[in-house]
């Protein structure tokens, strides 16, 4: 995390968060605080399970992350992300490089163009997203004003390809009154999203675990595993999610809490997947 935060901290530049580390759920708030302008944000934070794409592991896997994130004027953006599963021995077990583009094609109408590397340490067996080392991200939302919808696409590479596409709908809110002072408020997000997309990482993550016994449901014969193999390839709902982040916020600062419902749908990989509950706390300080 250290070495994440440490130049995030010299770049002394300023502005509101504006970071997706795409696939797991680990990065910045979920609060709507995008602004045009040269900036450094860092931020840390705590998860209940580690979910890639609507899916998760055979055994629940709670994280802390640190992400950080630099934007240009003209909208371009670079950032990084270390992630660590808590009581496992890897001192981190991911690390995420990336870049893009942010623009406006009009006052409503935003979007961004990323690309992210990621690199797993090696003892990180845990981690169900590290058949994927590269993802290609196209962001796009829309402000009706009574909500905000958004259309995000994913290709992700590596060991395994597969393509995503990210529905969501969410409404910002943001209290009229405050709490300690005039320089504080609360704001709420709630949400809903729907995943399609394949799940050849789902069918790589089983091959890469034959020789784990707590990760043994994962496998079956030769004709089964071809079947399966077979299905994760093809192009259908993954997950359905509702999502109610409530944030205190401050002018330089954000503290926020984010509960998620997730549903998944179509589950193949005998991953044994579930309807689950996941917490996140997160803070993250403005440099202005």
């Amino acid at each position: 995390m250290l070495l994440i935060l440490i130049p995030c901290f010299a770049l002394k530049a300023t502005a509101k968060l504006c970071l997706r580390v795409t696939g797991v759920e680990h990065n910045g708030s979920d609060t709507d605080t995008v602004i045009r302008k040269q900036s450094a944000t860092v931020g840390v934070s705590y998860g209940s399970d580690v979910q890639f794409f609507g899916r998760t592991g055979p055994i629940t896997y709670p994280f802390v992350s640190a992400d950080a994130i630099y934007n240009t004027k003209n909208g371009l953006f670079i950032y990084a992300s270390s992630l660590k599963v808590l009581g496992y021995n890897p001192f981190f077990d991911e690390i995420d490089l990336g870049g893009g583009y942010l623009y406006n094609i009009s006052k409503n109408f935003r979007g961004s163009a990323s690309y992210t590397r990621f690199f797993f340490n090696k003892d990180a067996a845990q981690i169900i997203k590290s058949a994927s080392s590269n993802d290609v991200n196209w962001d796009n939302s829309y402000n009706w004003g009574f909500a905000k919808s958004g259309v995000i696409l994913d290709y992700l590479f590596g060991k395994e390809s597969d393509i995503f596409v990210t529905l969501n709908t969410s409404k910002y809110i943001e209290s009229k009154f405050s709490i300690f002072d005039d320089k504080d408020y609360l704001s709420f997000s709630p949400g809903v999203s729907a995943i399609l997309g394949t799940q050849n990482f789902v069918q790589r993550y089983a091959d890469d675990h034959s020789y784990r016994i707590d990760a043994a449901n994962l496998f079956a014969s030769d004709p089964d595993n071809q079947l399966m193999a077979h299905n994760n390839s093809l192009f259908k709902m993954l997950n359905y999610s509702f999502k109610l982040p409530i944030a205190y916020n401050r002018p330089h600062y954000t503290f926020e809490f984010a509960y998620k419902y997730s549903i998944p749908i179509n589950v193949e990989g005998i991953l044994l997947n579930h309807h689950e509950s996941f917490y996140n706390l997160t803070f993250y300080y403005v440099f202005f």
